[in-house]
Order: C-alpha cells, then sequence, then structure tokens
C-alpha cells in the first residue's frame, strides 16, 4: 500500500520515538491531536484529517490512555531511510 508523503514524514518521526498527543472535549471525543518528535518539538504540519488516516491504517495505536505511538503495521508502511533508527 502505497502512502502519502505527509504520512511518510509522520511515520519516520514516530519510528525515530515521537508521539500523538490526542486532545479530547468533555465527552471524550478527539478534536485535535498533537505530534511531538522525541526530543519534544511540535510538528506544526499535522492535523487531524492526518492523524485519522493513520488512525485508519492501523500505523498508529494508543495503550492504556497513553499518546499514540507507531505500529509493526506503520513499520510496514514506512519506507526506510538511513536516519531511522
Amino acid at each position: 500500500m502505497d502512502i502519502s508523503r505527509p504520512e511518510q514524514r509522520i511515520l519516520h518521526l514516530l519510528a525515530q520515538g515521537g508521539s500523538i498527543t490526542p486532545i479530547k472535549d468533555e465527552r471524550g471525543q478527539i478534536i485535535a491531536a498533537r505530534c511531538f518528535t522525541r526530543e519534544g518539538w511540535q510538528l506544526s504540519a499535522f492535523d487531524l484529517a492526518l492523524f485519522r488516516k493513520l488512525k485508519r491504517r492501523r500505523a498508529i495505536s494508543s495503550e492504556k490512555g497513553q499518546p499514540y505511538r507507531i505500529t509493526r503495521r506503520g513499520l510496514e508502511l514506512v519506507r526506510s531511510q538511513p536516519d531511522n533508527r
């Protein structure tokens, strides 16, 4: 399955130790999401539509209320790059 360039960027960031933190309303619905690098920098080119695409493709998941991380499926989707760890 081919994925877009923005999705590739996010998956590379997550493969290097980044995370996605969802922001929820009072009903528990996700209304926004923030993507952070492993150094703590926030990625500005990340929006809710991109978050939903990654979640729909099962490239990211969350366990026990923790931030979203890359899954095995996400690692398969991301193309290898020399800077991935």
